[in-house]
């Protein structure tokens, strides 16, 4: 029997990079729908869950995409709204690829300190990827701050946090390089989330700073987020810090989103959000 799987776009055009990982992830035929809300996904789900017999059901399986992380949740959410009893299939949310690219950045700084205790700054953290970073390096028990340039725009990503997964994050405001400073004393793992193309932080910034030990730069269009650093870097040490690059761990963000589609066709419930996805990344690297 096909390995069917429905890729539900909240874009009215629908990312071919999706469709595409999709594909390798194992899917032997892929639909793609853009334009999906709550609203009007309900028939399309009553198609998937209702077409084949129990045990075949695990061979058809859906996947969240678009650019908007919010509204890729509220749809998710919808989705599960309509399953019932045996009436499900697996599904996946991947927003933008915010979630399978926070877990390949926090597996690998994972992988190289203890992250219980630690503190850790999310640079321009408000965005999808910032957020579901934070999201689990709180759950590894570190103390996460997320920055913005406005305090008001962190303090809602934090509790839009909360609200979604019970964390605890600390906002705060990094709009000049005083700031930014005061933001990142004491920092053990600096993360940079920022938009393509800004520059967050200079050499001397994060250079210096004795109790840093990670530095990862999720941009990978020039000028970088984290000046001095490689967008090529996979661990690499400079100035007695662990660099990564946004191409440094990238690899490992498509070969997580390729392990979880091939796991939707394993049974009927899984449901693949940003810890059980970091879960995954986790178990590929070999962590406990």
């Amino acid at each position: 029997m096909k390995k069917l799987l429905f890729q539900f776009d909240t874009d009215p055009i629908a990312n071919t990079f999706d469709t595409i990982v999709a594909y390798d992830g194992g899917a032997d035929h892929v639909t793609v729908h853009g334009g999906l809300t709550p609203k009007n996904v309900g028939k399309m789900v009553d198609g998937a869950i209702f077409t084949r017999a129990p045990k075949s059901k695990r061979n058809t399986a859906l996947f969240v995409t678009g650019s908007d992380m919010a509204e890729g949740e509220a749809l998710l959410n919808a989705i599960k709204n309509h399953f019932f009893d045996d009436f499900r299939v697996s599904i996946m949310l991947d927003s933008n690829g915010s979630n399978t690219t926070a877990a390949a950045a926090v597996a690998f700084a994972r992988e190289h300190v203890e992250i219980r205790g630690k503190r850790a700054v999310i640079l321009a953290g408000t965005g999808p990827v910032g957020q579901r970073a934070g999201l689990m390096l709180a759950k590894e028990g570190a103390e996460v701050v997320l920055t913005s340039r406005k305090l008001l725009r962190a303090q809602g990503a934090c509790e839009a946090m909360q609200r979604s997964f019970g964390v605890e994050l600390q906002a705060a405001a990094a709009s000049d390089n005083a700031s930014m400073n005061a933001v990142l004393e004491g920092a053990n793992i600096v993360i940079a989330t920022g938009a393509a193309g800004v520059q967050l932080i200079a050499p001397k910034q994060w250079q210096t700073l004795d109790s840093l030990d990670i530095v990862i730069d999720a941009n990978a269009t020039p000028p970088l987020g984290i000046d001095g650093i490689e967008m090529t870097d996979r661990g690499a040490e400079r100035y007695g810090k662990i660099c990564y690059g946004a191409l440094g761990f990238g690899g490992f963000k498509l070969e997580i989103q390729r392990a979880c589609i091939a796991k939707l066709f394993e049974t009927t419930d899984n449901v693949f959000d940003a810890l059980e996805i970091y879960a995954i990344a986790k178990q590929m690297r070999g962590i406990a």
